[in-house]
């Protein structure tokens, strides 16, 4: 595949962690956005029929189908998996693991009952 200018200026953006941080976000909300229009347009509903089933309005289901919109709450989406059959699922995750240090990584721990051994006599 060509390498467009866009994709040198994105690669060029993307070394600057305050971009690539508001990058990742936008597209976090994106996959939201999806999800859901997919989600909705297989359950054979309109925007109208879904803001019915869950007593809100169209413009709402608009908003939570835009990928510019970031103010989805977890009730909302609750309700949206419920009338669409779908599982909700939120997941946070560390964004990196830092290894461990030397000492832990370096020397293992000898495992121990915490009884001490009897002395012979």
């Amino acid at each position: 595949m060509k390498t467009t200018n866009f994709d040198r200026y994105l690669e060029q953006q993307l070394r600057d962690p305050a971009f690539a941080a508001r990058f990742e976000d936008a597209g976090e909300a994106w996959d939201v956005a999806l999800q859901i229009t997919r989600l909705r347009e297989q359950a054979g509903l309109t925007q109208k029929e879904l803001a019915g089933l869950l007593e809100t309005s169209q413009q709402q289901i608009s908003r939570l189908e835009s990928p510019a919109y970031e103010g989805h709450s977890l009730s909302m989406l609750r309700r949206v998996a419920s009338a669409l059959h779908a599982r909700l699922r939120v997941v946070l995750e560390p964004a990196a693991a830092p290894p461990p240090p030397p000492a832990v990584r370096d020397k293992p721990t000898p495992y121990t009952t915490g009884v001490k051994p009897k002395k012979p006599r």
